[in-house]
């Protein structure tokens, strides 16, 4: 009898991103149009990149967002305030740091974080993880 293929969970959260708007809050330009061209190869419905803190929270005010993901640090600045945000309104996220989790303090701690540099499949994967955990 042939082997049953049981796709992943996450691989299964994954497949149901089309209807997603995504926010990714990233400062370095490059970083940004790989996480966006890779979130709507996955099929997310919209991305939206923010270069700064104060850009993705004037963005929260007024549009909906279904996922974010966070570079922990912008040009010096840590994106927790906008995480707060994402918390308040109950929207999943995952931190980004070319630190690991290491540079995440306080009630972050335990969040996900993708340690860059990262691959198409890594990003793929964390945000399946992600949205399997809500």
């Amino acid at each position: 009898m042939p082997a049953t293929f049981v796709a992943p969970r996450w691989l299964v959260a994954v497949k149901n991103l089309q209807d997603l708007h995504v926010l990714v809050v990233e400062d370095e330009a490059i970083i940004g149009m790989l996480l966006e061209d890779v979130l709507i190869d996955i099929g997310c419905k919209t991305v939206d990149v923010m270069s700064s803190v104060e850009a993705a929270l004037t963005y929260l005010e007024d549009q909906k967002v279904d996922f974010a993901l966070l570079d922990i640090n912008l040009n010096g600045r840590l994106s927790f305030p906008v995480a707060e945000q994402l918390q308040t309104k109950a929207i999943p996220f995952i931190f980004l740091s070319g630190y690991g989790a290491q540079g995440l303090t306080g009630p972050y701690s335990r969040c996900k974080t993708l340690q860059k540099p990262f691959q198409p499949g890594e990003i793929e994967k964390a945000v399946g993880e992600a949205l399997m955990a809500v």
